[in-house]
């Protein structure tokens, strides 16, 4: 498919039927308005942060939208990039990239591989991202910081500030969106047994909610927050890191995906402990993980391919690897979840981001559109 641009549909033909993705529109009678969205997260909401730092993704990433790869580990766009259309935003910039970024409405501090703990000695330097949550956490407190530096500097010279830089006043009326926790549990469910998964979760939520906590102390008020899917489901982990008899109804390995309910039962619980005791704060839980199971389960009733398949890559070269050229991929992404084993398809995204932003995966059941 060509380049389209960031205002166009994108037509995705499944199987035999035709389904339309569309931009997300803000209505006219939409009861909020947020001027910007500050991401943080891990790859499933990148929009360039690892890119930009540790090499470019290569083609075939965003070919379905974009044309050319976007630093989105996808074909096309992210929940992300769905939810920021569907406010009337601008798809986001990487915090990290340094050509034409404009922050007016927002940044996006996510980077691939990134975890919740921060990167250390018990953690894989090689496996993961140094910008861990907590990091992701400082860069958003320096941009602050200089913005409202750089504001105070104008106004003592009378000159006018670059139109691509965020407004003082708008970081208190943001929304602020937090998805990771993917990488940690692949850690736990790779390297030890289920027990110690289990005994090493609070830790992880723990250290989750002290970045919400710190937020609310830098002005956040507004919270979306995911919970982490099925890692159980992903390709990468049923076909290369399967177990046997270890399996549920619809072939996911089970253990993993206890591990994950487990990790969102304990997150859920933490968040609605913080909404008691901070004041004045909003602290929408969204379950991800079952909008995403769903998909899987029912993947060939919504025009999808069997959910363990994917189109880019294969077992020698995977579609996120700076060094591999050449990298194959099926000709139609729409018809496939997964786009590289581990993370979803623009047309997968596009069905979750519908399904979530109406509020019913959400605690409180409120919609994005009111979530202010």
């Amino acid at each position: 498919m060509g380049k389209l641009s960031k205002s166009d549909s994108v037509l995705a033909v499944v199987t035999g039927s035709v389904v339309l993705i569309v931009s997300f529109v803000t209505s006219s009678s939409s009861a909020c308005s947020f001027p910007a969205i500050y991401n943080f997260g891990d790859s499933n909401s990148d929009t360039g942060a690892d890119s930009v730092t540790f090499g470019r993704l290569p083609y075939p990433n965003g070919k379905t939208y974009f044309g050319m790869p976007s630093g989105r580990t996808c074909d096309g766009r992210l929940i992300i990039d769905f939810i920021a259309e569907k406010l009337g935003l601008p798809l986001l910039d990487s915090y990290l990239d340094s050509l034409q970024s404009n922050f007016r409405h927002g940044a996006n501090f996510a980077a691939s591989r990134a975890t919740i703990q921060p990167v250390n000695g018990q953690l894989c330097e090689g496996s993961y991202s140094p910008l861990s949550l907590g990091i992701q956490l400082l860069q958003f407190e320096q941009l602050k910081v200089r913005t409202n530096e750089f504001y105070i500097q104008a106004n003592s010279s009378h000159t006018k500030v670059k139109s691509d830089l965020p407004r003082p006043t708008d970081f208190s009326k943001a929304l602020y969106t937090i998805d990771c926790g993917q990488n940690d549990l692949h850690y736990l469910v790779t390297t030890m047994t289920e027990d110690q998964a289990k005994a090493a979760i609070p830790n992880i939520t723990n250290q989750f909610v002290q970045v919400i906590e710190k937020l609310y102390q830098e002005g956040a008020r507004k919270f979306w927050i995911h919970n982490t899917g099925p890692i159980g489901c992903l390709p990468l982990m049923v076909l290369y890191h399967p177990k046997s008899g270890d399996v549920d109804e619809i072939g996911c390995v089970k253990s993993y995906n206890e591990i994950a309910q487990e990790f969102n039962k304990q997150l859920k619980y933490r968040i609605y402990q913080l909404s008691c005791q901070l004041q004045g704060v909003e602290l929408i839980s969204v379950d991800i993980y079952s909008a995403k199971y769903t998909l899987i389960r029912e993947a060939t009733n919504y025009g999808f391919l069997n959910p363990f398949e994917y189109c880019c890559g294969n077992d020698n070269y995977k579609c996120w690897e700076r060094s591999a050229s050449n990298i194959s991929a099926c000709n139609d992404p729409s018809k496939y979840i997964s786009w590289d084993s581990v993370h979803y398809t623009e047309a997968a995204n596009y069905w979750i981001a519908s399904r979530i932003v109406n509020g019913s995966f959400s605690d409180p059941p409120i919609s994005l559109e009111k979530a202010c």
